[in-house]
């Protein structure tokens, strides 16, 4: 499977194949032209509460992992979905977060590989 992974306020790109944000809210400042995004998939986002738990704090990290693999765990859909797209050539999986190293775009990937 070819699952890339990009910042939202990236340009987007012809090898990115298919777009999938996987954030559960929109992007601020970007129009849905200018995000250029195929599929919102906001039910494999982290939940609310795990979010503002996370809080995007390094610190956290290991422990943000963990909790998040289980939510991916108990919601098999989006995840399964996420993977039919993959099957079918690249695809980049959108994010909004400014940390790089840091979000569920990265647990996501794994997951699913």
């Amino acid at each position: 499977m070819d699952i890339k992974i990009k910042r939202v306020y990236e340009k987007p790109d012809k090898t990115d194949g298919f777009r999938i944000l996987v954030d559960r809210l929109w992007p601020r400042g970007l129009t849905k032209e200018k995000a250029a995004i195929d599929l919102w998939l906001k039910d494999i986002a982290p939940s609310k509460e795990l979010r503002k738990w996370f809080n995007h704090e390094p610190e956290k990290w290991k422990g943000f992992i963990k909790k998040y693999e289980v939510e991916l765990k108990e919601n098999k859909e989006p995840a399964s979905l996420l993977k039919d797209y993959a099957k079918k050539g690249p695809v980049t999986l959108i994010y909004g977060a400014r940390d790089q190293e840091h979000n569920e775009a990265l647990v996501i990937k794994k997951f699913i590989s």
